[in-house]
């Protein structure tokens, strides 16, 4: 009979064979996830599944590209700014519409093209099709911009749109005249070489997309729905081709934003008795208010990594990342905890996997020596794709946790619903195919999330298939350009960006599955 001692022997031997074995089977595991079958990062050729149709490539003339870059310079100085809701430039806005009308005599006198002024000031374009059996796309763009201060920008003015280097500066050259102009030239040049499309398809120009869109896109889409129109996909602005700002990817990967983050604007306010400073009580509006600010900056939202289309993105990006991240992107059933923990150290990824919560307006007091009545903050949340503006009130209640504090919602919605991403979905082949077209150094072309918010939100009910990306090489250095000092674009992205429409409104009328749909124009 064996000893006690070698029994114990034994079954320690039996558990680390065990323990081996599973390491072993981890080890297979990771190994295959990293190296074995990876999700498809650019489809194949739209045309190889039948006869290549004549096309028609962009090369375009030195004449067209100096075009190109005065009627981008022009937009940019109408200075067609949004401050709020009730306070736009209007005479900017109504400058707009006499400019491309000027600077598209193509798009303006095209028999098979209607233009109509939507609210005012934002613009409807038809472009009736060849065949109405196809089901119609929209592309979407705004003509309204942020403020601009000319305080500590590189060049004089923010709407001089100045050329330096090679960069055009000004305010709407990224956000978003810059998709205005790029829409409506590549469909002049197409007229201009005689082209007629086959796919109906809708240009929007909202004019009100930075406060909200409600004056513009919003009457757009009744004006649509009126008609009974559906899109078989819709693209705004939203996300980029990003290079250099991902860490760990070498090669520019194009990001396509199937969702964007869901928002709240809110009021807390607390009031309380006015008196002399002289004898002030324990706690002031004011200190009551800073202490419920503080609990929501000192205990974030929950890291949601992992809930919501993030995970997509990392997982079809894996095989772009240097070693050891390709292992570990590849393996998020096993690594996520780890990545969640790195994405939250940095602003923008932190942003991908959590609602966001950002203090933007404080206000209170009416003298030194007077103890003030009432204290109040607007606080913005971008909702994480697993959440709900329910969900993130709720939230907010339990940990401000005191009564005085008073929650008022100013505006909200939940975030909007993932839009497919197969390979067989008609919009996600033709944007890869157009990316391989006229960015053939992109290493991968993924899922993405828009974390702020644009007009196509109010177009949800004309199609599941909504996606926001702006075919412009974004580097790091963009990143605080956005709203911010020195927005600017360089002339030969912006050739790009009108390239890559001219080749999409093409690669649009290939002959692809799609179901018989007749749709009034």
């Amino acid at each position: 009979m064996a000893s006690r001692g070698a029994r114990a022997r034994g079954l320690l031997w039996v558990a680390g064979l065990g323990l081996c074995g599973t390491a072993a089977v981890l080890l297979v595991a990771v190994l295959v996830r990293t190296y074995g079958t990876r999700p498809s990062a650019l489809a194949p050729r739209l045309w190889e599944r039948g006869e290549q149709p004549q096309r028609l490539a962009p090369a375009f003339s030195p004449r067209e590209r100096q075009e190109l870059k005065e009627a981008l310079q022009g937009a940019i100085r109408i200075q067609t700014v949004s401050f709020s809701p009730d306070d736009q430039n209007l005479t900017a806005l109504a400058e707009f519409e006499p400019y491309i009308r000027k600077a598209f005599p193509a798009v303006f006198s095209a028999t098979f093209i209607q233009h109509e002024v939507i609210g005012g000031y934002s613009h409807l374009f038809t472009v009736e099709g060849s065949n109405p059996q196809l089901q119609p796309y929209m592309l979407l763009a705004h003509i309204d911009v942020v403020p601009a201060s000319p305080d500590n920008w590189d060049v004089s003015d923010p709407f001089s749109a100045e050329e330096r280097d090679g960069f055009i500066y000004g305010r709407g050259t990224l956000d978003n005249k810059n998709s205005v102009m790029g829409i409506l030239h590549a469909l002049e040049f197409l007229l201009r070489r005689n082209y007629r499309p086959q796919r109906s398809f809708y240009i929007g120009l909202g004019h009100d997309e930075e406060v909200g869109g409600q004056k513009g896109a919003k009457k757009i889409v009744a004006v649509l729905e009126s008609r009974g129109v559906h899109l078989s996909f819709l693209l705004d602005e939203g996300s980029f081709i990003f290079d250099g700002v991902i860490t760990g990817i070498d090669k520019p990967v194009a990001l396509i934003a199937v969702t964007e983050k869901g928002a709240i604007t809110a009021n807390l306010t607390v009031v309380s008795e006015p008196g002399h400073s002289s004898a002030p009580p324990k706690r002031t509006s004011i200190g009551i208010l800073s202490e419920a600010l503080s609990k929501l900056e000192q205990h974030p939202m929950p890291n949601l990594f992992a809930h919501g289309p993030e995970l997509i993105m990392f997982e079809q990006l894996a095989a772009e990342f240097r070693f050891p991240l390709n292992i570990i992107m590849a393996n998020l059933w096993l690594f996520a905890p780890l990545v969640s923990r790195f994405l939250e150290q940095n602003p923008a990824t932190n942003a991908l996997i959590r609602t966001t919560t950002a203090i933007t307006m404080f206000h209170a007091g009416v003298k030194s020596n007077v103890i003030p009545p009432s204290a109040n903050a607007t606080v913005n949340f971008r909702i994480h794709s697993s959440q709900t503006v329910n969900e993130v009130l709720e939230i907010v209640d339990k940990t401000i946790d005191d009564k005085r504090v008073k929650i008022e919602m100013m505006d909200a919605f939940d975030p909007l619903p993932v839009s497919p991403w197969e390979d067989q979905t008609f919009g996600v082949q033709v944007f890869r195919q157009t990316i391989l077209d006229v960015f053939p150094d992109v290493g991968s072309v993924a899922p993405g999330i828009c974390i702020g918010n644009t007009d196509s939100r109010h177009y949800s009910n004309l199609t599941n298939a909504i996606y926001r990306f702006n075919p412009v090489i974004f580097k790091p250095n963009d990143l605080p350009r956005f709203h911010g000092l020195n927005e600017r674009i360089s002339i030969e992205a912006y050739e790009k960006q009108v390239e890559f429409l001219f080749q999409l409104i093409q690669n649009s009328d290939l002959n692809q599955p799609t179901e018989p749909h007749i749709h009034e124009l």
